[in-house]
């Protein structure tokens, strides 16, 4: 389970037969469409605004057609709409697999909790805050894999929109808050983001002050899905590894240290006064 993200590229995952299926099949369409329509890769290229390398690369499988491509491929090549029907398909392949598990396992989640201690929370951030934070990621990552995960984060927070509505909780340290990724003006746009989702009445929002002396959350960043079936399973974030937790005491643990982070953060009214106060200093 990837809450921030992971080393996937703009191509099939490897050993992602899901995305590889898809990619299969869009590329073999595109090629018989393009050849029974007797154009050459340059000829279709010139037709649909795109140069001969990139028609290569996705007849190739190297690339992941964008809607607008196959949009203006299936008029080109009069193909009745049947490559146009196949953008759903393409944008679930182009976020990376554990992307796509996560948003399969959140279209579950009846309750939500989340302690966040070193950034915003993945459903919270704006989508340059998100763009800035992959940006930062060493070994880098390159335009297109930002591009990637950046989509993939911003489609989950359809979650914030669902009905009915999840119970979606958020701890942040007040850290997180201040640090500057991207800019001043950036961390701007995202405290006022943060102030707006935190008037949802399904959000709660609360800050765990860096003065405060009592703290259950030192271990680290955690969060609790409670699930329409009635499963809870717990989640960690660690370098370079990430934890999907479903044995009942190891859940339990994570629940305890839940509940006493909230008890000792400030309320939720504190908190979006102290968010305030925060984005009046920045």
């Amino acid at each position: 389970m990837a809450e921030n993200g992971s080393d996937e590229w703009d191509g099939p995952d490897l050993g992602d037969d899901e995305s590889s299926a898809v990619m299969r099949a869009v590329s073999r369409q595109i090629r018989l469409w393009r050849e029974a329509a007797d154009l050459t890769q340059a000829e279709l290229g010139a037709a649909i605004g795109y140069g001969e390398e990139m028609i290569s690369a996705v007849e190739r499988r190297k690339r992941l057609p964008k809607p607008e491509f196959l949009d203006n491929a299936d008029r080109v090549l009069g193909a009745g709409g049947k490559l146009s029907a196949m953008k759903e398909d393409v944008r679930q392949a182009r976020y990376p697999k554990k992307v796509r598990d996560l948003a399969k396992l959140e279209a579950q989640v009846v309750e939500r909790g989340a302690y966040g201690d070193h950034n915003i929370d993945g459903l919270l951030q704006t989508e340059e805050y998100a763009r800035a934070l992959f940006a930062m990621r060493r070994p880098a990552y390159s335009e297109e894999e930002i591009d990637r995960y950046v989509s993939g984060r911003m489609a989950r927070q359809a979650m914030l929109e669902r009905r009915p509505a999840p119970t979606l909780t958020f701890v942040q340290e007040e850290v997180t808050l201040r640090r500057p990724l991207g800019g001043r003006m950036m961390l701007r746009r995202q405290l006022e983001h943060l102030l707006e989702v935190a008037q949802l009445r399904h959000v709660t929002l609360q800050v765990m002050p860096t003065a405060c002396e009592e703290h259950a959350g030192m271990a680290g960043e955690h969060r609790v899905l409670k699930l329409n079936d009635g499963t809870t399973l717990g989640s960690t974030d660690a370098q370079l590894t990430n934890r999907l937790i479903s044995d009942p005491k190891e859940v339990q643990v994570l629940e305890m240290r839940y509940g006493m982070i909230r008890a000792q953060a400030l309320t939720p009214r504190e908190s979006l006064a102290f968010v305030e106060k925060v984005l009046g200093e920045t």
